[in-house]
Order: C-alpha cells, then structure tokens, then sequence
C-alpha cells in the first residue's frame, strides 16, 4: 500500500499545512510549477517525490527535472505532465503518450482547477489537484490525497488548504 499527496502549481510556496500533509504519505506527486529549487528540496527532504516542471519553472529546476514522468506504483502505470489539456481530448503529446503507454492514471496542473475524472475514452483517470500556491486565479488552496493498494485507487479526498493570498500591490488596484 501506498499513500500518495498530489500536489501543483506551489509558485514557490510550501507551508506548514502542506509539509503536514507530506509527513503523513509515502510519495508525493508534484505536477509542475513549482517556481523554485527549495520547493523541490524541502519536498525530497520530507519523501520519495516525483515531480515534473511546469512553464513558470526555471533551467535550474528544469535540468532537474522531466517534462512528463512515467512510471508504476504498485500495480498502477502512472504519467504525470505539467499541461496536458481538456479530459479526454488531450495536447498532442499527451495524446501520444496515453496511446504508446496506456497508463491508468495521467496528474496533470497548470488550469489551477482542482478536478478529478475518469476518462472513459482512454480508460485512466485524471486528476488535477488545483493549485496549491498563493498566487493565480484560484480562489482555494488545494491538494489531493489516495491510497494505492496493487492495482486498486482508494480513499480519495480533496483537501482545501485555505484561500490563496491576494498578490501585495497587484497593479491597478489599491492596498487595503
């Protein structure tokens, strides 16, 4: 069995409600935009993390990291891509890599929209935890967390981390 922590789009942010949740999984799942080096290490430091880098994502984080990961957990073929398009009618190297590689479960971010569903036409699930940063359109804070058990996905739930913060001086409006 494994317990797994999907996370996304952190923009260079990792709190102690997030590090809570990390300390109570096996893997953490991290699809892309991170924003920076200490978000991935203090990720690695905590637990096994598979991550992929997002568009926001430097050269330093993309040397050290892949634009899609592929790979088992326990019984389940796993791809995870920064930005794979709309469920089930994917980017074009989205699509080919669920053809060539059939995995059953595709993480993906970039939307910051939290959504979940399974993709009939392609027979996987997909998930998208929404963002978990404190910067982006998003309204909440979210994560998502299961449990692996050979070939079966259970105990899904969605966790709300809270609101994401509104951006110190955003340009044309004023601080209050």
């Amino acid at each position: 069995m494994k317990k797994i922590l999907v996370i996304s789009d952190t923009h260079s942010h990792i709190d102690d409600k997030i590090i809570s949740y990390v300390k109570k999984t096996d893997q953490v799942w991290h699809a892309g935009d991170l924003g920076n080096m200490s978000v991935l290490d203090q990720l690695k430091n905590l637990k096994k993390t598979i991550a992929v880098f997002g568009n926001i994502d430097n050269n330093i984080l993309r040397k050290e990291l892949k634009e899609h990961e592929l790979f088992y957990c326990e019984k389940i073929k796993v791809l995870i891509t920064h930005i794979a398009g709309k469920t089930p009618n994917y980017n074009k190297k989205t699509r080919e890599l669920i053809k060539l590689e059939k995995p059953k479960i595709l993480v993906c971010g970039h939307s910051h929209i939290l959504k979940i569903n399974y993709d009939k036409k392609n027979d996987l699930l997909c998930i998208n935890p929404g963002a978990a940063g404190r910067h982006g359109f998003h309204k909440k804070r979210t994560i998502v967390r299961f449990e692996i058990i050979e070939d079966n996905i259970q105990k899904m739930e969605i966790i709300e981390l809270g609101d994401r913060s509104v951006l110190s001086n955003p340009v044309g409006r004023a601080n209050y």
